[in-house]
């Protein structure tokens, strides 16, 4: 609708004139919006495709209501679902965001056809279905190996840390813990006993002060007795190993621990060790003077005196003793009180408290598999991501073996190098240094010396022009997902708190991610087969 005849003044436009013609909005006009809901979006625009493979994935598990089917009619699972999924591919996660959305945004109205949810619906859903859509990941890997895009030549390991919600300087020990339970407890007690009988002899029952901070404390206390006991048993089994070497006369590996108790017991292991060589050169050399004398000749050289050895490590241990006794109690381990299941993690830029989320990638930048854990290191995460693997190849029915697996220096070890699985190539050093020791070397070729170690015969394989390149493809293989995942669409850590949530939205997470990478897919082999020229 065009206005005319509106003033434009002394300082429009070059070129302009006395007067300009404008559209203005007619905001007036009646159905200024198409009636049917099918022409307010493009064709090929992502809530269409979301609504689309939505149907297309098996869903059945959403159908099942944990708490049965009290009260109202609930909405539609399945539109529910591609509201979340819609929502998490545009970075969007906030319940009352994506409930303002539905009253605001053209997308999500067509999603949910005009109803809308409000935020603690959504959010009450994605809590109570976590586990069915973190299942719908497999759903979504299956609707990617059918279009061709699982492909299994290269595949490429790697994690990423991602925040918990909880705050790192809510981690307390055991005692702390312990004190914050009795005041609860007491305020608790002292709440029943101020309960007043009413005329007709009922009391109102007292709800206890913060169940859900006591049952979080409680947690975070199981959770250091836990680790309490495990250390124990660690340390326990480590001087068991050390004493029984020490029998034999071998010193125990490594330097002195800095713990005292620790050092203690690191400390006996070496004495013992002495004690036993002591004995053993005595043994040795009473047997040198017994066949002297029933040879009928003297020994010679010069009589050993005291075990220098043996008495350094007397002295050692009766200083590691006193230290032991004059140390105060350790302070024992920390846990998150708001989330016990979240540990603190060393990230590029500094501390964080979360979980380290991790994911096996293809060249097409989907992913296989995914899980998350509480360990900070990736070292020992190397072989049950490869079981998660298996398991998600095989629910998916995805046939087929994995060509070449990839890791960078995280993951490194012999054990990880040399266990059941696919080729791999895993750098044993950071990629500056593994980058100068090429250079230092040079060029290797051939297969690596059949008497290398793991370390050397690996070592060997990235220094040749094929694992050089091969491993080369990492970088750009799994980088970009976490890249995209964080970066473009601002998921930087989960919104719902204990490692069993954090597992189910890692998953949904990469279900929305894979889901992109697909439409991606679907849109370009379109666009080639519009442009493609027909038959005569």
């Amino acid at each position: 609708m065009a206005q005319d005849g509106l003033e434009h003044g002394s300082g429009g436009g070059r070129g302009a004139g006395a007067s300009r013609v404008y559209v203005c909005p007619p905001r007036d006009q009646m159905l200024l919006m198409p009636v049917s809901m099918r022409d307010w979006l493009d064709e090929d625009h992502l809530a269409w495709f979301v609504i689309d493979v939505v149907a297309e994935m098996d869903t059945r598990g959403l159908h099942v209501r944990p708490g049965g089917a009290p009260g109202r009619p609930p909405y539609c699972p399945e539109m529910m679902c591609a509201l979340l999924l819609y929502s998490y591919c545009c970075g969007v996660r906030s319940s009352r965001r994506i409930e303002a959305g539905c009253r605001t945004d053209a997308a999500l109205r067509v999603i949910c056809g005009g109803l809308e949810p409000d935020h603690a619906t959504i959010a009450r859903f994605a809590a109570d279905q976590a586990g069915a859509l973190a299942a719908l990941f497999v759903a979504g890997l299956r609707l990617c190996a059918a279009a061709g895009l699982a492909d299994l030549s290269v595949v490429a390991l790697d994690g990423t840390k991602m925040a918990a919600d909880a705050a790192i300087d809510q981690n307390r020990g055991a005692a702390w813990i312990g004190r914050e339970v009795d005041k609860l407890l007491a305020a608790t007690a002292a709440g029943e006993q101020s309960v007043q009988p009413r005329l007709d002899g009922q009391g109102a029952p007292a709800q206890p002060r913060g169940p859900r901070r006591l049952g979080r404390l409680r947690a975070a206390l199981a959770v250091i007795e836990a680790e309490e006991a495990a250390e124990t048993a660690a340390a326990a089994k480590k001087a068991e190993a050390a004493m029984e070497g020490a029998r034999r006369g071998r010193k125990p590996l490594g330097r002195p621990p800095k713990d005292p108790a620790a050092a203690l017991a690191y400390t006996r292991a070496e004495h013992h060790a002495a004690l036993a060589r002591a004995q053993a050169k005595q043994q040795r050399r009473a047997r040198k003077v017994a066949a002297a004398d029933a040879a009928g000749r003297r020994l010679g050289g010069f009589a050993p005196g005291p075990d220098r050895a043996l008495a350094n490590a007397q002295v050692a241990l009766e200083a590691a003793e006193r230290a032991a006794e004059q140390a105060e109690p350790a302070a024992g381990p920390q846990v998150n009180i708001t989330d016990p299941d979240s540990r603190i993690m060393k990230t590029q830029k500094g501390w964080l408290q979360g979980y380290n989320a991790q994911a096996i990638v293809n060249k097409h930048h989907i992913v296989l598999a995914c899980e998350a854990y509480q360990d900070a290191g990736d070292v020992l995460l190397y072989e049950p991501m490869t079981a998660v693997l298996d398991a998600a190849l095989t629910a998916a029915g995805i046939t087929g073996a994995v060509g070449l697996k990839l890791a960078d220096a995280g993951y490194w070890s012999d054990e990880n190098a040399t266990a059941a699985g696919p080729d791999r190539l895993i750098a044993t050093t950071k990629d500056h240094k593994r980058r100068r020791a090429a250079r230092e070397l040079g060029q290797a070729t051939g297969p690596p010396p059949e008497d290398a170690c793991p370390a050397d015969a690996m070592e060997h394989r990235l220094r040749t022009t094929e694992g050089a390149a091969a491993y080369a493809q990492r970088g750009h293989t799994v980088e970009p997902v976490f890249g995209n995942t964080k970066h473009n669409r601002g998921m930087r850590g989960f919104r719902r708190r204990g490692l069993p949530a954090a597992k189910d939205e890692w998953a949904f997470i990469n279900l929305a991610g894979n889901m992109l990478k697909l439409r991606q897919y679907r849109a370009s082999t379109a666009s080639t087969a519009t442009l493609a020229p027909t038959a005569a």
